[in-house]
């Protein structure tokens, strides 16, 4: 099995973009952000905290592109339906016919 940083990242952020498992990912990984169980302790002064800030960053990365691209799609959205209507509004005035 090739295993790399780099495979690692990409398993992170193909999870964290699918919908299934984005919630799951986002709790795992605040809990090992607040977790003393870390694969590099935070008791080590500078190594310590080196794991939690990459992962911190990398979380902070792919939430903020997703909620980038989320409002650009919905802009694009909302630009389409103002230029090219799908129906067409008719105002119809309506009596009342009183049947005796």
């Amino acid at each position: 099995m090739n295993f790399s940083l780099s495979s690692l990242y990409n398993w992170y952020r193909n999870a964290i973009r699918h919908p299934k498992y984005r919630w799951w990912v986002i709790l795992g990984t605040i809990i090992y952000l607040i977790s003393p169980i870390d694969i590099a302790p935070d008791f080590i002064p500078i190594i310590g905290q080196i794991d939690d800030v990459m992962l911190a960053g990398l979380l902070f990365t792919e939430l903020s592109q997703m909620m980038i691209a989320k409002l650009q799609t919905r802009q694009e959205n909302k630009n389409v339906a103002t230029e090219n209507p799908s129906s067409e509004t008719v105002d119809v005035d309506a009596e009342t016919i009183a049947t005796s």
